[in-house]
């Protein structure tokens, strides 16, 4: 060996640079896997696998039910009752031919193995909770593809539709079949049916605030006197602000104006890859602090009611809780709808941010600058695909059927995008970690405790709601100790929440805790809170109303004099962004 190589050192790796050529493998994985990571699928799979391989018991048990299944699917040919029933929201068999043979046969069929699989795939002892999930969520999703209703010539009804129509339906379903195709192809958001500030958020308002982050709408008054103590409303950052404001006939914002409230809504900035740095604290600081200073100003309130939507609800509660340990008193009360702000129970949700699940997501993020809309919608509709994926391809291309347009399913289309910095915060600190229910959120650079709020809540869930589950939300009731008036009402996320007045088979139950109080369990909370058919939004107006002063003169639109002047009339412009 040369004498000049003897004493040299091996140069390092550069672990930096190889973690670079990861990241963005791995973002090219995301965008072909849906989002979901290769290695989190397979280390659940390995989980699963090696702990049933150790489970003889195990494995017998589910051989003689596989030999029970058997059986009685045979009996079922000479008239034996059906031995597995549909889930009561699993509508695919609903048309009255699955009764009739050999569509009985073959639906019984499905549902018995539908059954095995949901026995192999859960309670396995030793494998991890969020491996149990996946497995679960993975065999869920495989088994609803297969299912007898999305093969056409084992549906009674697509057969029944094709002979009446005589093919038609298959030809119109081709058409439409190739319309979608051509819109994905477009790789652009689809068109809106109903254009918001035409056919949506048409209540009236004006822009009273605009910064890099949001724009502040403030609302027409519609009745002669207010109540003193405005509503600010938090909407999520993850959909547009007007779901909160859609038809006039189902808007909560005009609702809440009818009622005789001075109402303020954020509208947030749709990011591009050019915000790829904004963080939680810009979203509390440029958007709820601004908002809260600019609400002050124009209406001179020194008390503020804030209502906070999904995310921004856990928003609006990390704010509240960093101004009662601030010392900052100007919130009134706070109503947090379908919003969670204890993450252990995420419902479905919690098999999409398992560790190595949230770092492929990260690394897509990362690269994108951004969470796209279609990379989360799909994410959601996966977790109801048999009514957003599966029954919406049957009708549309197997039965031919034009989809009627809604409010909701317009504004449906219209998602946003989530930067890369604030949603990876949100991720790690919330969902993985739990740090605001545990006490480590840190805002300014000091923790914050939900336990320090001091101002009544008003919390809502929703019996159905898939994303933020009704228990979850309940988990409040362990964080704070104050007044918490606690409403589960009927329908899901959106629809639960969007429950005016007049809106057939509705209702909620409702139960106030105060501080004295005993705590209930949700289990027990569900058997002792009373029942009321109809609406919970005049219950929401009746507690804000015995929450708040006498009504007085409405302030006036905007206060220039303070830097708050009217831009222009609602919704402004953040909302048109896509």
């Amino acid at each position: 060996m040369p004498e000049d190589l003897k004493n040299e050192a091996p140069a390092p790796v550069d672990l930096a640079e190889m973690r670079l050529f990861d990241r963005n493998l791995h973002a090219a994985e995301a965008k072909l896997t849906g989002g979901l990571s290769p290695s989190a699928l397979t280390g659940a799979v390995m989980d699963w696998a090696a702990h049933m391989v150790d489970q003889p018991g195990r494995r017998a048990a589910l051989a003689h039910q596989a030999l029970r299944d058997a059986v009685a699917l045979g009996q079922s040919l000479l008239g034996a009752p059906p031995a597995a029933m549909p889930a009561p929201d699993d509508h695919r068999f609903d048309n009255p031919g699955w009764n009739h043979f050999p569509f009985s046969f073959i639906e019984q069929g499905f549902l018995l193995n539908e059954r095995w699989w949901k026995l192999a795939t859960t309670g396995v002892s030793g494998v991890t909770r969020s491996h149990e999930r996946i497995i679960s969520f993975m065999t869920r999703q495989v088994l609803d593809m297969f299912a007898p209703s999305n093969i056409p010539f084992l549906n009674p009804e697509v057969i029944d539709a094709t002979r009446a129509a005589g093919g038609k339906n298959l030809q119109q379903g081709f058409k439409n079949f190739l319309e979608d195709m051509a819109v994905a192809a477009r790789r652009s958001p689809p068109p809106l049916p109903m254009q918001p500030g035409r056919d949506l958020a048409i209540t009236p308002g004006q822009v009273v605030l605009r910064n890099e982050l949001i724009e502040l709408i403030q609302y027409t008054p519609r009745t002669k006197t207010v109540r003193p103590e405005p509503i600010l409303i938090v909407p999520a950052w993850i959909m547009k602000y007007y779901i909160l404001d859609l038809s006039p006939g189902n808007s909560m914002i005009r609702y809440l104006v009818d009622q005789g409230y001075t109402v303020f809504c954020i509208s947030w900035l749709n990011p591009t890859a050019a915000q790829r740095e904004l963080r939680l604290e810009d979203y509390l600081t440029k958007g709820i602090k601004a908002a809260l200073d600019a609400v002050q100003a124009i209406s001179g309130a020194a008390k503020i009611h804030g209502t906070g939507y999904c995310l921004g609800g856990t928003l609006l509660t990390i704010a509240a809780a960093a101004m009662a340990r601030d010392g900052d008193e100007r919130l009134a009360s706070l109503s947090l709808l379908a919003a969670q702000t204890d993450f252990t129970e995420a419902g479905e949700l919690q098999l999409f941010i398992s560790e190595a699940q949230l770092a492929f997501l990260d690394d897509l993020m990362w690269q994108q600058g951004y969470l796209d809309s279609s990379q989360m919608a799909g994410a959601f509709q996966m977790l109801r695909s048999n009514d957003l994926i599966w029954s919406r391809l049957v009708r549309r291309y197997y039965l031919g059927e034009e989809e009627h347009t809604t409010d909701m399913m317009s504004w449906n289309l219209d998602a946003t995008r989530m930067p890369y910095r604030m949603h990876s915060e949100y991720l790690w600190h919330l969902f993985q970690n739990n740090n605001l229910a545990e006490g480590r959120f840190p805002v300014g650079s000091k923790p914050v405790s939900m336990h320090d709020i001091s101002v009544p809540f008003f919390v809502v869930g929703t019996e159905t709601d898939h994303i933020a589950p009704w228990r979850s939300i309940h988990k409040l009731h362990l964080l704070n100790p104050g007044d918490i008036t606690f409403v589960l009402t009927s329908g899901g996320h959106n629809a639960g929440i969007i429950s005016e007045p007049g809106h057939p088979r509705r209702h909620y139950r409702s139960l106030r805790h105060l501080p004295e109080s005993k705590y209930h369990a949700p289990d027990d909370w569900l058997q002792i809170a009373p029942l009321t058919e109809g609406s919970w939004w005049p219950a929401w107006a009746a507690w804000l109303d015995t929450r708040s002063s006498p009504a007085v003169a409405p302030p006036p639109m905007g206060n220039a004099k303070a830097g708050y002047k009217c831009l222009e009339p609602a919704p402004g412009q953040y909302i048109l962004q896509r």
